[in-house]
C-alpha cells in the first residue's frame, strides 16, 4: 500500500483479497502446502494485475477500479464458501500449519517475513529506477511520462505486488488460525491505509517511506492495546481513535504542503 498510495493511487481491494488469500489457502492445503501457497499468490495476484491494467492502460481512477475489486473479491469469498456457511479447515498433519506457527531462533516465521518484506520493500523504493519511478509518478504523472519513465509498467506492477501481498497476508493467517475464516479483512483497507498515512505517506503521492509505514503499524497496534488494556473503554474505540488520528494526519500533510509551496 505504501508503494500504491506514493504513485498517487490507493488499493481498497486489500481487505477483501486478504480474506479470499485465507480461504483459498486453507482450502487448497488439503492437496499439500505447496497448493495452499501458490493457489492464493496465484489468484491475488491476478486481481491485482488486472487492477493495474485497467487503472495504468485504462485511465480509469484507482477509487472506483478497487472498490469495484474489492466487492469481486468478497463476491467470490462469499461463493467458494456458500456465504459463509462453509469453513475450510486445515488438516493437522499439514506441513502449511509450520509457516506462521513454526519459528526460527526462537521467532516465528511470520516476524522473519515482516523483516524480510520491508528490507526489501525499502531497498527498492530508494536503490533501483523503479522505486524513483514511483516516486515520480505521484510527484507529477505527466511530467514522468514526458521524460520517458515506464509509467504504465511500474503502476501495473504496484498493484500486482499489492495483491500479492495481500493474499501473503491471507495465507499467513489461514496458517495460523488452521482454517479459512470468511469475516476477516473487513474494514482492513482503512487500517492499512491509517498506517501508511501515519508513517508519514502522502495521500496524495510523491513521498513516503518505508520505515515510516513500519512505524505507522506499530503505532497503530500500540494504541489498540492500550485501548484493549483500558477496562472502560470499549473495543469500537479502536476506529474512533484511529479515525481521529488519521484525520488530524492527513490536516497536517494538507497544512504542510501549502506551506511548503
Amino acid at each position: 500500500m505504501t508503494f500504491v498510495i506514493m504513485t498517487g493511487g490507493i488499493d481498497l481491494s486489500v481487505g477483501s483479497v486478504f480474506a479470499l488469500g485465507g480461504v483459498l489457502a486453507a482450502w487448497g492445503s488439503q492437496y499439500g502446502p505447496l497448493v495452499a501457497v501458490l493457489l492464493p499468490l496465484g489468484v491475488c495476484g491476478l486481481i491485482g494485475l488486472v487492477q493495474g491494467l485497467v487503472i495504468a492502460r485504462g485511465g480509469l481512477p484507482p477509487f472506483i477500479v478497487t472498490l469495484a475489486g474489492l466487492l469481486l473479491g468478497r463476491g467470490v469469498l462469499l461463493l467458494i464458501t456458500d456465504e459463509g456457511a462453509t469453513t475450510y479447515k486445515v488438516p493437522p498433519d499439514s506441513g502449511f500449519r509450520e509457516l506462521a506457527q513454526g519459528s526460527l531462533f526462537g521467532i516465528g516465521y511470520p516476524i522473519w517475513l515482516v523483516v524480510i518484506a520491508f528490507a526489501l520493500g525499502a531497498l527498492v523504493l530508494h536503490r533501483t529506477s523503479y522505486g524513483s519511478t514511483v516516486l515520480a509518478i505521484g510527484g507529477q504523472e505527466d511530467a514522468a511520462d514526458l521524460m520517458g519513465l515506464p509509467v504504465v509498467r511500474t503502476k501495473v506492477i504496484t498493484y500486482l505486488v499489492s495483491g500479492l501481498l495481500a493474499g501473503l497476508g491471507g495465507l499467513l493467517i489461514a496458517s495460523y488460525t488452521s482454517s479459512g475464516v470468511t469475516v476477516l479483512g473487513v474494514g482492513m483497507e482503512l487500517e492499512v491505509i491509517s498506517a501508511v498515512v501515519l508513517g508519514g505517506t502522502l495521500l496524495t503521492g510523491g513521498a513516503g517511506t518505508v520505515l515510516g509505514t513500519l512505524v505507522g503499524v506499530l503505532l497503530l497496534q500500540v494504541i489498540k492495546n492500550v485501548i484493549n488494556q483500558v477496562g472502560s473503554l470499549n473495543s469500537n474505540w479502536q476506529a474512533v481513535v484511529s479515525g481521529g488520528i488519521l484525520l488530524v494526519v492527513v490536516t497536517l500533510q494538507r497544512w504542510l504542503s501549502r506551506e511548503s509551496a
